[in-house]
């Protein structure tokens, strides 16, 4: 693929992200987050192999800042234990990320990637009444 084809595909993406965040609920927009971290351990990760540093330090960074945009996010007093622990987890990530960066550790990278693919998997989980804000329908029997 050429450069110019690269970009172009580049730029749409980054638009298509844009116009889909304008429009996204609260709860869509944190799986696009967590979709980005974990895009951007990925490539961290390729970079690693490749031996590629100046790659690996900017996707780690990248990938720091949104795990700290998705710490930041956290409503302690309405999410009470559930957030307590994933501050928690998200504060344990960040530093192995900085472990990962210092010593170029394929497999500390696999264990963030694993970390943050069952945080995900629960947020995809969620029922949607949740994801809403809405009470659970009661079942009348």
């Amino acid at each position: 693929m050429t450069y110019g084809k690269k970009r172009a595909l580049s730029q749409y993406g980054k638009v298509a992200a844009q116009s889909e965040g304008e429009y996204a609920s609260p709860h869509r927009l944190v799986q696009m987050l967590m979709e980005g971290a974990l895009d951007k351990m990925a490539t961290a990760k390729g970079c690693i192999q490749r031996n590629d540093l100046e790659g690996k330090s900017a996707q780690i960074t990248w990938a720091t800042s949104i795990i700290n945009g998705l710490r930041a996010s956290l409503d302690p007093e309405r999410g009470g234990e559930i957030a307590a622990n994933l501050d928690d987890l998200y504060s344990y990530m960040l530093q192995r990320l900085v472990d990962a960066n210092v010593a170029n550790d394929v497999a500390i990278m696999d264990e963030v990637i694993g970390l943050m693919l069952e945080i995900k998997g629960a947020w995809d989980a969620m029922p949607e009444h949740i994801r809403l804000g809405r009470p659970a329908v009661e079942a009348n029997g």
